[in-house]
């Protein structure tokens, strides 16, 4: 899945090459000039991560950063600044503003590049094209594919046939083990969040990934918490339901 990054940059050399260099990496890029262009986009489009200048015309981008964590919709956006300010005290505003990390000019597109993909490994794992591997299920996002081990032959896995939507879902599951997830917040990170289905429509799809999942006796990883939603989880759990 490709990352869509927001680059909130007013200096027009900069935020060319900032763009260049992570369409570059694979990434999608919005690029705005102002926080008012920032939002719009935002309304329109919900970014994966936000690069966010600090010194920007209508806003500052600590104030901006703030105003994105107080939403509902876009609280949980991870957000890099980015600025010329070198002291102690600024990279602690913006860290207690909300950002995830902190990048001072001037930095190489290198440095700029590591620092977004830790921050999307550790904040929304679900779109990296790193491999997960969890009782005896491997998820390879890169190829599409779902290996699954049984009996003694590690050589020999089955390869399960999974639609778009229910390879999402397991990947997204898989991403976050353990954590419980409701309709709302899987339509939003699954479907998108400018979708507009019925939430039902997630149990829909819980059932088909179940069903192919039965194929290999691993339906049970995929679990139903009553009244919350569903998480991915390898320990046995008695609100697990079909």
């Amino acid at each position: 899945m490709t990352a869509k990054i927001l680059v909130v940059e007013d200096e027009p050399a900069i935020q060319e090459l900032i763009a260049l260099n992570l369409k570059q990496a694979g990434y999608s890029i919005l690029c705005a000039d102002t926080v008012s262009q920032a939002n719009k986009i935002s309304n329109d489009i919900l970014p994966d991560l936000v690069l966010l200048d600090w010194m920007l015309p209508d806003m500052s981008g600590v104030d901006f950063a703030k105003k994105l964590r107080r939403e509902s919709r876009t609280k949980d956006i991870p957000i890099i600044m980015l600025t010329a300010r070198t002291q102690e005290i600024d990279k602690i505003t913006g860290l207690d503003a909300g950002a995830d990390d902190y990048i001072t000019k001037p930095f190489s597109p290198r440095e700029l590049i590591a620092r977004i993909k830790a921050v999307l490994r550790r904040r929304l794992p679900e779109i990296s094209d790193e491999i997960i591997e969890i009782d005896g299920l491997k998820l390879d996002p890169a190829t599409h594919r779902i290996y699954v081990w049984q009996g003694d032959d590690p050589a020999q896995p089955a390869v399960l046939a999974l639609g778009p939507t229910e390879f999402r879902l397991l990947h997204f599951l898989m991403a976050h083990k353990e954590r419980v997830h409701t309709r709302t917040q899987l339509l939003d990170r699954v479907w998108g969040d400018h979708v507009f289905i019925e939430d039902r429509t997630v149990d829909v799809h819980i059932r088909r990934l179940r069903k192919v999942l039965e194929s290999v006796g691993k339906e049970n990883l995929v679990q139903t918490v009553r009244g919350s939603g569903y998480r991915f989880s390898v320990e046995n759990n008695e609100e697990n339901m079909e």
